[in-house]
């Protein structure tokens, strides 16, 4: 039982704070996944395609459409990124301990 009295070990400390790193990467990039492209639908729709350009509603439906899948590629695109930068940082200071 005295083991368990002691802290933990500095690796499980190091690889706590990448786990969290890596779910709050995640996490924000899932509330990017699901705000943006539905705010870019409708903003898009109401104030662009309609608003500005003075589209019928059945055209603005279809561009506002194509923004929405464009804003989901270049948030994926964002994310392998970010998680590519991360999972190398990760490595090269794991390599220099």
């Amino acid at each position: 039982m005295e083991g368990y009295d002691r802290a933990a070990p500095p690796e499980l400390r190091q690889n706590e704070g990448s786990l969290t790193s890596t779910l709050r990467t995640l996490l924000f990039f899932t509330a990017l996944m699901i705000i943006l492209p539905v705010g870019l639908y409708f903003s898009s729709k109401a104030y662009v395609f309609e608003g500005t350009l003075g589209m019928s509603n059945r055209d603005s439906y279809f561009y506002a459409a194509i923004v929405a899948v464009v804003t989901v590629h270049v948030v994926l695109a964002l994310f392998v990124y970010a998680a590519w930068n991360e999972g190398s940082r990760q490595w090269r200071e794991g390599k220099q301990d």
